[in-house]
């Protein structure tokens, strides 16, 4: 898996707060995005983990999490 290069390094996709973490590649034409974590995220606001674990859609978040990364 690619480490983050960032100082200081961002979340890791194990950790709580991993929707932290810098987007490095951005689809939003494909309604994805991937964090230099591993993560990639969806416009659903779901997410695959680098492990292949699924995080289903959490939409109870405040509009701006969403609007971050979209």
């Amino acid at each position: 898996m690619r480490r983050c290069c960032h100082n200081p390094e961002c979340a890791s996709a194990e950790s709580a707060d991993r929707e932290t973490a810098c987007v490095v590649v951005f689809h939003p034409e494909q309604g994805w995005a991937l964090a230099c974590n591993g993560v990639i995220f969806f416009e659903d606001t779901g997410e695959l983990l680098p492990d292949g674990h699924v995080v289903p859609p959490h939409r109870g978040l405040p509009p701006g999490n969403v609007a971050r990364l979209f």
